[in-house]
């Protein structure tokens, strides 16, 4: 299993309507191993996954999850972060935020 870790401003999406969604994107070193292993995997299995993500076991503070990263067109891969961690730790839009993935 191969672990990454970054420090991210946690950043807000508003969509049509009143829809929202919070994310930390990972770049760099980070960012460069998620594709390396996304890319491994497809080769492996022969398929893709839905829209190339990759499923993650997410850290921030004490508050662990299951969850999936996205790549972005810039390269890098956002982490949806949903409302009962960002309430568990006390963080909003704007917070920097240490972050672990599992995967």
């Amino acid at each position: 299993m191969d672990t990454v870790a970054q420090k991210a401003t946690l950043w807000r999406w508003t969509g049509p309507g009143n829809g929202s969604w919070h994310f930390l994107t990972f770049t760099g070193e980070a960012a460069e191993c998620l594709s390396a292993t996304r890319l491994m995997r497809r080769l492996e299995s022969g398929r893709a996954t839905g829209f190339g993500s990759i499923r993650v076991q997410a850290t921030i503070g004490a508050t662990v999850w299951q969850t999936s990263v996205f790549p972005d067109k810039d390269g890098g891969w956002i982490l949806p972060v949903k409302a009962a961690v960002r309430e568990a730790e006390g963080i909003c839009a704007d917070d920097c935020v240490d972050c672990r993935l599992q995967f």
